[in-house]
């Protein structure tokens, strides 16, 4: 009488060979996404400080920034960068709002991956809360 050999059979290697395959798929699919995830992140994160950086200088300067759009190329963290700075007049005469929206250069225009608003202003209230002078010497805010 012969003894039957024990071990696995072609169709069951090859059915594990196919589970096995399946699920590496799934951890090869979810490594990509993360490390897209982790890009997109990183760009935002440096569309965001350019355009803080835009909003800073223009803060800072004498004058305050003209009605109107400007555009710049810059070189940050190694990648060619497109900011789009939008000033416009508010209500309050001594007060101009900046939008400024940065994209990769590479990019169309509308594929801005921030926008990020601040605002330029000559009307500073003593401490204490006072009113403030909006324009023409015309008092602004409420008194208590």
């Amino acid at each position: 009488m012969r003894t039957r050999a024990r071990g696995f059979t072609l169709i069951e290697v090859l059915a594990a060979l196919v589970i096995v395959a399946l699920g590496m798929l799934g951890v090869i699919q979810a490594v990509t996404q993360t490390v897209r995830n982790g890009t997109y992140l990183r760009e935002k994160t440096l569309a965001h400080w350019i355009a803080m950086n835009v909003i800073t200088e223009r803060r800072l300067m004498n004058e305050p920034p003209s009605v109107g759009e400007t555009s710049e190329d810059i070189e940050f963290a190694n990648q060619r960068w497109r900011w789009t700075l939008k000033v416009t007049q508010t209500q309050v005469a001594s007060l101009r709002r900046m939008d400024v929206s940065v994209r990769p250069a590479e990019k169309p225009d509308g594929t801005a991956l921030t926008t990020v608003s601040g605002f330029y202003g000559t009307a500073i209230g003593a401490a204490g809360g006072s009113a403030l002078p909006w324009a023409n010497g015309q008092v602004g805010g409420t008194s208590g």
